[in-house]
């Protein structure tokens, strides 16, 4: 049976900061919510479209040197774009992806950014990057509370 809410988070641990989004997917593991799943990979694939099918929402969770500290959230939607040709696929082209295989919208999605200052291969996570998962796990536990019926 499939779990109605999905975590599904992406980066690569040994970046440094990248590591935030595995990170926060193991500690949410770790509380064995009923009806949540969590999925971790090093990057988005097509095939992670199959990974949504029978969800009631999902949330993403990534890394981001962009976001405003210590993270931001919001709805993400279906776009057509160039990166699912590429190496960092965007969540906006997964959903895409979705909708044309299954020919129906994908389910609600989210999208965790929790801000991250060092990306290099081999540093550890950021003392800053450590504040902000914290920061973005209280905000998770609203998010994952569990919906009425």
């Amino acid at each position: 049976m499939t779990a109605p809410t999905l975590v599904f988070a992406w980066g690569n641990p040994s970046r440094g900061d990248d590591a935030l989004g595995p990170r926060f997917v193991e500690q949410v593991r770790a509380l064995a919510l009923a009806g949540v799943e969590c999925l971790d990979d090093y990057q988005l694939q097509p095939e992670h479209a199959l990974d949504l099918v029978g969800r009631a929402r999902v949330l993403f969770v990534d890394a981001s040197a962009r976001a405003a500290a210590p993270y931001e959230a919001g709805p993400v939607a279906a776009a057509r774009d160039a990166s699912f040709t590429t190496h960092a696929m965007s969540p906006q082209a997964l959903l895409q992806v979705y909708h044309d295989v299954q020919g129906a919208p994908p389910p609600p999605c989210t999208l965790l950014a929790i801000r991250g200052e060092r990306f290099g291969l081999g540093e550890p996570l950021s003392d800053a990057a450590g504040r902000h998962l914290d920061a973005a796990l209280q905000w998770a536990a609203g998010w994952l509370a569990p919906q009425g019926p």
